[in-house]
């Protein structure tokens, strides 16, 4: 099948690159010459685990490309997906691109023959692919909805392995104008084999934030939990959460993968969610709910409690160290979880200026990202774990990136000024740390570690 993809960011890059592996033909367009020109390159523009080479094959075969307008690449097309950006505005969700995509698209359909399928992936509040996305494609096309298929396919990828995650889904959505729309984008999903969710356009735009509000909830829930075992001796977050899990509604008895379920992962205490998806997907549907004189109490409380978080987690630091004023912080990690080099509303950057603010002074290292938006003047970023642990009071361990647990924390914390390490991730669990070193895990009170 042949398939125009509108936007090149995360969302559209993997399922453009994906996609192409899979045989159909992509053509991909992006309104930012720099970003589509690395794409052409075969460049991911962004860290993402096996994107990079299925990219480089796409491109080499000749199964995908990258048009230098919306128009060249919609036109010999069967299917045009809107992958762009849905920030949330301060008040409600910016359509403003979905809505330029959508004009375009239509443009080109005017010139074009033949049934064509326009498909939002970005994620949008219920009602907005039947009404502005439809009335755009409409104004410049000529055409009325029926004349052109319109859907709404979400997707559920998780930074670090989108991938994955793409080829191997746990389940497909599609919400549908009418039964030809839905037909054709079936059809484009015909060699995977998962549950297929057919249903309406608004359904399957609120399956996308109700999925993402579940997430978060739970993270939140997680911390709040921790927030209580912090404060009691004999309290510890990660053994009642261990019970917890062993529900056999979480964890089923018969399970032989011998993995636990990924839900548990959110069932865990620690800074705080982060991402391009779980913050504003939140504002987002409160302001859509708001909006329509409905009150969402819990998810308020959700977005509260990750507010929160960081400040509680360096109280803990503070109450370790007598205070943070002239301290010297290692943060480790800036990403807002490991596998990608994305830091938007990392809770990490939340933790760096509540540090800040506190007094101290903060290096930080991560593997992949080497500037701090907006803190770039006053956090020194280092090249290496080494360099930012030197003459340090505290580390905190921020982000739970695997090479962490590896490093040689005798001779890191043999450089310190303090050794105290704040694990915020429980990335150190069962790492071997010398016997004068400070280990403060979150989900405990720090003066009286949790008896076994």
């Amino acid at each position: 099948m042949k398939v125009a993809i509108v936007g090149t960011g995360y969302v559209g890059v993997v399922t453009g690159a994906c996609l192409a592996s899979l045989g159909h033909e992509i053509t991909c367009v992006d309104s930012d010459p720099r970003r589509a020109a690395l794409v052409a390159g075969g460049e991911a523009p962004f860290h993402e685990p096996g994107l990079a080479e299925r990219l480089g094959a796409a491109l080499e075969c000749g199964r995908l490309r990258v048009a230098g307008s919306v128009e060249e690449a919609v036109r010999d097309s069967d299917v045009s997906i809107l992958a762009v950006g849905t920030p949330f505005g301060g008040e409600r969700i910016d359509l403003g691109a979905i809505e330029a995509g959508a004009t375009a698209v239509g443009r080109a359909l005017r010139e074009a023959n033949g049934y064509h399928v326009v498909a939002v992936k970005s994620t949008v509040v219920p009602g907005t692919t039947d009404t502005v996305v439809r009335r755009a494609v409409e104004a410049a096309s000529g055409r009325s909805a029926g004349e052109f298929g319109l859907c709404v396919n979400p997707e559920f990828l998780r930074e670090g392995s989108a991938v994955a995650d793409f080829l191997h889904p746990d389940r497909i959505v599609i919400g549908r104008w009418d039964p030809r729309s839905g037909a054709v984008l079936a059809e484009l999903y015909a060699d995977f084999h998962c549950p297929t969710l057919i249903t309406g356009l608004r359904n399957a735009e609120m399956i996308k934030y109700a999925a993402n509000a579940l997430l978060a909830t739970l993270v939140s829930y997680s911390n709040e939990i921790a927030g209580l075992c912090e404060r009691m001796p004999g309290l510890d977050e990660g053994t009642v959460m261990s019970g917890v899990h062993l529900d056999r509604r979480l964890t089923p008895l018969d399970d032989r993968s011998g993995r636990p379920p990924g839900i548990l992962a959110y069932l865990s205490a620690g800074i705080g969610f982060g991402g391009s998806c779980l913050p504003k997907d939140i504002d987002a549907l409160r302001a859509f709910a708001a909006d329509r004189g409905v009150a969402m109490p819990l998810l308020g409380a959700v977005a509260a409690v990750n507010r929160e978080r960081p400040g509680r987690v360096v109280g803990l630091l503070a109450a370790s160290l007598g205070g943070l004023a002239g301290a010297n912080v290692a943060l480790l990690g800036l990403a807002f979880k490991p596998g990608t080099d994305d830091c938007r509303d990392s809770p990490a950057l939340a933790l760096a200026a509540r540090l800040l603010e506190e007094g101290a002074r903060v290096s930080a290292y991560d593997p992949l990202i080497q500037t701090v938006p907006g803190l770039d003047r006053r956090v020194g970023v280092c090249t290496a774990a080494e360099a930012a642990l030197a003459g340090a009071d505290a580390a905190v361990v921020a982000t739970a990136w695997p090479e962490f647990a590896a490093l040689d924390w005798h001779a890191l914390t043999r450089a310190m000024r303090r050794r105290v390490i704040l694990d915020g991730r429980n990335a150190l669990r069962g790492v071997a740390l010398p016997a004068d070193t400070t280990y403060l895990r979150i989900g405990c009170r720090p003066e009286e570690p949790p008896r076994t």
